[in-house]
């Protein structure tokens, strides 16, 4: 297999089997049987299951075709992040995060230093981060940034990371691994919350982390283990059945989205657009040669000229949720500054752009924002 929608579709399914569905349905099992030795691949049911099993080969297989890798997956994003971060860290490390990242990183940066563990903070774009280096254990990276939309060079980072014995993981949450491969960019980790685009319907939360070294899986496992972050058996099912249109949704995303950002680029009350696909974006000379082409993601920013302003836009809106989140097959917004922790204009506005056709989106967008005006 070597088309994506062709890996989508069949990824982490068993062997066909007579009068047996082609993805088995969801194992619910807190126990199994297990006479003598407590050994076998399933044994408990914090440990492994095996609706687990299937979701995270097929993930695995999308993350890295080409090598086999090994996929650990939790109960969300913030679990698999965690989990990646306090696994591989101890008091008396230093790790690299973005400062322009997810908004709970800060939170998590709170509770690294109170284990003892240094953090150094820059921002993604123009690589800031290799400036600060020397010394650390461990490089986050978030490329393209939520909600920021900058792309920074991961094969540059990680070779310069690894030059210096540090590991290097990416949240690929926005690009998901039909836009963009970071193990094969050279991350250790591919980090990502499948709550977003890679589950697609807003109905499941979900996180994992891909490796292709099985003593780092070893550690992240663990480390599930013994938090008990572990996913549940129907929103594993949940998830790989989804996978099978994640290359049909991407495709539309990605098309919708770059449509939007480029009638969005002729209003006068817009300011501060972004999307990687875009031939004007800061990012877009080195999204396409980092990224998949024509895959840049299904978000775009832009900002507004005030609270209230963005406020009267997101309600004459008819086709899009105010909601938060993205990714999914319904287009969703939101004026990001209401939940702090993210450094943005009260006017900014994060676009998730969903399935629906372009152009009624486009008419949809471009009717607020008259409507919006004072």
């Amino acid at each position: 297999m070597t088309g994506d929608g062709t890996r989508a579709v069949r990824a982490g399914l068993p062997e066909p089997e007579a009068h047996e569905p082609a993805l088995p349905g969801p194992v619910f099992a807190a126990h199994y049987h297990l006479p003598g030795e407590a050994t076998g691949p399933y044994t408990y049911g914090r440990d492994t299951n095996p609706t687990w099993t299937r979701l995270e080969a097929a993930i695995g297989e999308l993350e890295s075709p080409d090598e086999p890798a090994h996929t650990v997956a939790f109960a969300s994003g913030m679990a698999a992040i965690s989990a990646v971060l306090f696994s591989q860290l101890r008091a008396g490390d230093a790790v690299v995060l973005p400062n322009d990242g997810y908004q709970l990183l800060p939170a998590v940066r709170t509770r690294l230093e109170s284990y003892g563990i240094e953090v150094r903070a820059a921002p993604t774009a123009r690589d800031a981060q290799s400036g600060v280096l020397d010394g650390a254990r461990m490089l986050w990276i978030e490329s393209p940034s939520n909600p920021g939309l900058d792309v920074c060079d991961i094969r540059r980072l990680a070779d310069a990371a690894h030059a210096r014995g540090a590991l290097v993981a990416v949240d690929n949450t926005l690009a998901t691994p039909l836009g963009q491969r970071p193990l094969d960019l050279g991350a250790d980790f591919s980090v990502a919350s499948g709550t977003k685009a890679l589950t697609g319907h807003g109905d499941v939360l979900l996180g994992y982390a891909t490796t292709r070294d099985a003593l780092l899986a070893d550690g992240v496992r663990l480390w599930r283990k013994t938090v008990g972050a572990i996913p549940g058996p129907m929103e594993s099912w949940l998830a790989h059945r989804s996978l099978a249109t994640l290359a049909l949704r991407v495709r539309q995303q990605a098309e919708g989205a770059l449509a939007l950002a480029t009638a969005l680029a002729e209003r006068p009350e817009v300011t501060g657009l972004r999307h990687p696909g875009l031939p004007s974006d800061p990012s877009h000379a080195l999204a396409v040669r980092q990224m998949r082409p024509d895959r840049f993601g299904c978000v775009v920013s832009f900002v507004l000229p005030d609270k209230a302003y963005a406020e009267r836009f997101l309600a004459a809106l008819t086709l899009v949720d105010d909601a938060t989140s993205f990714g999914g097959v319904r287009s969703t917004a939101e004026r990001r500054a209401r939940w702090g922790g993210d450094d943005v204009p009260e006017g900014f506005i994060r676009f998730s752009v969903g399935v629906e056709e372009p152009a009624d989106l486009i008419a949809d967008v471009l009717r607020a924002l008259d409507a919006a005006k004072p």
